[in-house]
């Protein structure tokens, strides 16, 4: 139940956490459920009462969280003879970055297969530490990060129509480049764009918590 009656700040829908330790600050299943209830502005009092934990042990977790900065201050509200600190998360929601993995993030350079699953998936990692980088420097200078997501489903008959799709695909993809590529601007801002395709899930199952190999 949250019992926040001052103004309500506006979160980011998402932060990347890049750093190891960050991600290993956050990564317990008690502190991934604060973070949760603190969407809202809280204190460590009402949310000790809704997970039925000592106000004590909900404060060690809140220390270690701001530590970090996944929890920023709001304000102290008196509470009979007691302050309370009201908190709350940094974000809507967090992402971990695959470069907190070091070398043993996936990275496309070291895929050779641009059909297989792994490479997508290393693009996409790519993507995510791309924008993680571009999101702190566009957040220091005070202005909008700019992107653009293209995104559609297809239900092809055949193989050979898909196999088509994406021959069409490429070659549209490759004119368009020609066309507005301009390698000597010196006002121009280089994008990069990622296609990708994968089959889409249509029915929903209990796939577990375990990993995937992916080839």
């Amino acid at each position: 139940m949250v019992n926040y009656n001052g103004p309500m700040a506006a979160l980011p829908q998402l932060e990347i956490v890049r750093d190891p330790a960050r991600a290993a600050a956050m990564m317990q299943p008690v502190r991934l459920r604060i973070l949760h209830e603190l969407r809202e502005p809280r204190s460590a009092s009402s949310i000790g009462r809704d997970m039925d934990l000592p106000r004590q042990q909900v404060n060690y977790h809140l220390r270690e969280l701001e530590k970090e900065g996944f929890l920023s201050f709001v304000e102290e509200r008196r509470k009979g003879n007691c302050l309370e600190r009201i908190v709350q998360a940094t974000a809507q929601s967090y992402l971990i970055s695959p470069e907190a993995l070091g070398q043993l993030g996936p990275s496309p350079e070291i895929q050779r297969d641009r059909f297989s699953a792994a490479y997508l998936v290393s693009a996409a990692a790519r993507i995510i530490r791309d924008l993680a980088v571009l999101g702190l420097r566009a957040r220091r200078a005070g202005k909008r990060l700019s992107t653009l997501t293209v995104e559609t489903e297809v239900r092809f008959r055949t193989a050979a129509d898909r196999h088509a799709f994406t021959e069409e695909l490429t070659t549209a993809l490759a004119s368009l480049t020609t066309r507005y590529h301009d390698s000597a601007s010196p006002e121009g801002r280089t994008f990069r764009f990622v296609v990708g395709a994968y089959s889409a899930i249509t029915k929903q199952q209990d796939d577990g918590p375990g990993g995937a190999q992916l080839d």
